[in-house]
């Protein structure tokens, strides 16, 4: 019979306060979240659950929750989140949750009592036997705070390894191909842990009142591990099965550190110029703010004054310091109670070159099927020449790709499908080739060459060597290279099966999961079923490491990348003759083929298109834009009704074809065009810098940079409506004027900017230059984070191509508005 074990003697909670109504507890300098998030969709572990901790304004502690490993990675098992109550009256947060293959349901709670907060695993059923000495209570502890400190375990004296060092141990029943595995050990093990002992800022006090506490170090297994404590559950009992006192220090005066927050690259003259300053909730107000002109006699400080109140955003107070009236070239500083921010400019050519990082590096970096050379250092040789092996049937895969029942080609599952290896760019950090994110990409590039023809030639791309030199000109537009390299990959998909697919992605997690040069991902040799699993043959082996080629077709994949052959053909039109060509054809059977036919509805996740009628009125648009044929403008009326819900993802191009549509267009899409503005005028002023700021599991730069790119197009067309400050917004926030922190968040562009990001090198806790990070990811219910000192949080800091296409075309816009204004 199960023992039933009652919970310990607490104290009642200490104040009606400390549990917030934004339901999480909260004293000056800690705040102690319960599943106020759940985990990421996507991949299951994101770093962004269960008990969290955060401490003097930095989240240290997260994922307290039952594990089935001590130190589980990002597609593990977790439990199923059911739901949460926040007892204010009580003082209790509690979530329910179940793993339910194995009929185990638990709850875990939180209050705060005399000695901390207490939690608690309960369950009104004993462990499965499944599931004895195997699940266990864990909480995680970043490395990057806590690498290096001190850690007391029971009074004994400790340190935390900067770099994973512990041991581990041999697990014959694993998963590797010769049958083993090997699991960590634990670090140390006691009733008392005291991480970081001695340090105020980062202290943490876990005390277990039952089961002992283990402690472990994650990266051992995985670059991206945290230090892990955790406490198994006993088997044979019921009610509380584990309970720890965590404790940190609480400092009544404390107040976190105002930001100051400001586009790092500066300004043009002509135009506004507003420093926000982000200040702690219980902070009396602003102080005084000056700019200060650097020059080479001395400083001048050129205004000074208190910053005016504009209110509360998340969980801090803002006001703002306007500068607009200042207009000398120069170069300048803020400083706000005696801290100054770095320097940034005034002047007329300050956002010329804002983009080139972008295209003379991030692009280049990733390019797949290219050895990609800078100076002395070889980003990555060139991978993937084994593309790509037909994916099983019936078969879900990582990453939201999916093969449904039937492959829709002449290829048998893991057949070879020739031709695919050519073009295209690694999708973002890591290093498969998503359809959807390619045309997207084509599509934004080819919208700056129509608008800024930007002529700059830096990089040098052989495609017979499969090789590129970045910093080597080579006589042709670097656009229209990178252009030509994404439209040779929606060819080379085309060509091999006759439609476009999913996208090409690796077989396995070990392969995924690679940091490192790309080219040692695979052998690089096309697999042949009949050689032996070692063996080697005229560019063959029997090695099955190739990719696998996603392929159950998809009408809005078809038109999507329609659209993005169509829009290529307008750029490559004077750079390569017969590839213009060719994609215009392709994209004109394309669209007349699937207009032809029922539609395809084939969607997982976000590999197989976007909404159809969005994907369907780009085709129709980018037709009519390369061709000027009126019947591509009656299939953009056929389609417009049904777009309109996405009009902010239209805008540019339903902009772009206003001459070549009939009388009554102008005012269907100003109609639309004042909708749309209307509904997003309330999200932009929730917050002091003026742009809608979103609240997913991926930051919102992206959004922010769609959203501006739609205002210059807007603004082009209608200035009456959307101002050019409405663009300039957009363009400030990804530069620097977000919550948070001020850093620039286009990597080596701005004074100080991302220097830590989840790109292919994120294992060196490097960068890549001109790369474009989600931003600032909002943790519910009201912080802002994007960490610069752990580069493995994807929605924070992952690179994506799309992304990075985009801003090249704002950073473009908000030069040319200044250079008008």
């Amino acid at each position: 019979m199960a023992e039933t074990v009652a919970p310990a003697e607490t104290n009642a909670p200490l104040a009606d306060d400390i549990l917030t109504e934004a339901g999480y507890f909260s004293e000056p300098g800690l705040d102690v979240l319960v599943f106020s998030n759940w985990y990421d969709s996507l991949f299951s572990d994101a770093k962004i659950s269960g008990v969290e901790i955060i401490h003097h304004g930095v989240r240290v502690v997260t994922n307290g929750d039952v594990r089935l490993s001590p130190t589980p990675g990002q597609w593990e098992p977790i439990g199923s989140f059911a739901e949460r109550d926040v007892d204010r009256e009580g003082g209790v947060i509690t979530a329910e949750l179940s793993y339910q293959d194995f009929g185990f349901d638990y709850r875990i709670t939180g209050r705060r009592d005399g000695e901390g907060y207490l939690i608690r695993v309960e369950s009104d059923e004993p462990l499965p036997a499944e599931l004895d000495g195997v699940a266990g209570f864990n909480l995680e502890f970043i490395p990057s705070v806590y690498g290096g400190a001190g850690m007391l375990v029971d009074g004994k004296a400790e340190l935390l390894p900067v770099y994973p060092t512990s041991e581990m141990e041999l697990r014959e029943d694993g998963p590797r191909p010769d049958g083993a595995a090997a699991e960590p050990l634990p670090l140390a093990e006691g009733r008392e842990i005291v991480m970081a002992a001695g340090d105020e800022r980062a202290q943490v006090t876990v005390r277990s009142t039952g089961t002992p506490i283990a402690v472990y170090d994650g990266r051992n297994q995985a670059q991206n591990g945290w230090f892990v404590l955790r406490s198994l559950l006993p088997a044979d009992k019921t009610g509380t099965l584990v309970e720890w006192r965590i404790s940190a220090p609480v400092d009544q005066s404390w107040m976190r550190e105002p930001v100051v927050s400001y586009n790092q690259l500066g300004y043009r003259p002509s135009r506004d110029k507003v420093a926000i300053i982000e200040l702690d909730a219980r902070s009396d107000g602003a102080g005084e703010m000056k700019l200060i002109r650097l020059g080479a006699d001395g400083e001048t400080v050129v205004k000074s004054g208190t910053p005016e109140a504009w209110g509360h955003f998340l969980r801090y107070q803002y006001a703002s310091f306007d500068f607009s009236e200042v207009t000398e070239p120069g170069l300048y500083t803020l400083e706000y109670e005696g801290r100054r921010e770095g320097p940034f400019r005034i002047g007329e050519d300050a956002y010329d070159r804002a983009w080139q990082s972008t295209l003379d590096i991030f692009f280049p970096v990733q390019m797949d099927h290219m050895f990609v050379n800078e100076g002395y250092r070889v980003w990555h040789g060139a991978p993937h020449l084994d593309d790509a092996l037909q994916a099983p049937v019936d078969h879900e895969h990582h990453d939201l790709y999916r093969q449904g029942a039937t492959t829709d080609t002449a290829f048998a599952p893991l057949e070879h499908i020739p031709g695919l290896n050519v073009g295209g760019w690694f999708d973002a950090g890591d290093y498969d080739i998503r359809t959807q994110s390619q045309y997207g990409t084509v599509r934004y590039l080819v919208m700056a060459w129509d608008d800024f023809r930007l002529t700059r030639d830096q990089t040098k791309v052989d495609w017979a060597r499969r090789r590129t030199d970045i910093h080597v000109p080579d006589g042709e537009a670097d656009l229209q290279q990178q252009i030509a390299h994404g439209t040779k990959q929606l060819f080379a998909q085309f060509d091999a099966v006759g439609f476009a697919i999913h996208g090409i992605v690796e077989p396995d997690l070990d392969q995924y999961t690679h940091l490192g040069d790309a080219l040692t991902k695979t052998d690089n040799l096309i697999h042949d079923a009949r050689l032996g699993p070692d063996d080697k043959s005229g560019g063959y082996s029997g090695k099955l490491d190739d990719r696998w080629a996603f392929t159950s077709r998809a009408s809005a994949l078809q038109y999507g990348s329609a659209a993005g052959l169509a829009a290529a053909a307008r750029a490559l039109k004077t750079y390569d003759e017969a590839l213009a060509e060719k994609a215009l054809a392709t994209a004109i059977r394309v669209f007349d083929d699937e207009e032809s036919r029922e539609p395809d509805l084939f969607q997982h996740g976000n590999t197989t298109g976007g909404p159809l009628p969005l994907e369907r009125f780009r085709a129709a648009a980018e037709l009519l834009l390369t061709t000027e044929d009126p019947k591509y403008a009656g299939a953009v009326f056929e389609a417009w009704e049904e777009a309109q819900p996405f009009f902010g993802a239209i805008a540019p191009l339903a902009i772009d074809i206003r001459p070549l549509m009939s009388e009554g267009y102008d005012a269907q899409l100003r109609e639309a065009a004042e909708a749309y503005i209307a509904e997003r005028a309330e999200a932009r002023a929730e917050s002091p810098f003026n742009v809608e700021i979103t609240k997913r599991g991926w930051a919102g730069a992206g959004a922010v940079v769609g959203q501006a790119v739609a205002d210059y197009k807007l603004h082009t067309a209608f200035p009456d409506l959307v101002p050019a400050q409405q663009v300039f917004d957009g363009f400030d926030y990804v530069l620097g004027r977000h919550p948070g922190h001020n850093l620039s968040l286009v990597s080596g562009i701005g004074a100080k900017s991302k220097k830590v990001a989840y790109g292919t090198n994120r294992a060196d806790h490097s960068y890549i230059a001109g790369g474009v990070v989600p931003g600032m990811l909002i943790l519910k219910p009201d912080y802002p984070e994007n960490r610069e000192d752990w580069p493995f949080f994807w929605g924070q800091n992952e690179y994506v191509i799309p992304l990075a296409a985009q801003y090249i075309y704002l950073a473009n816009a908000a030069a040319r508005l200044g250079r008008e204004e």
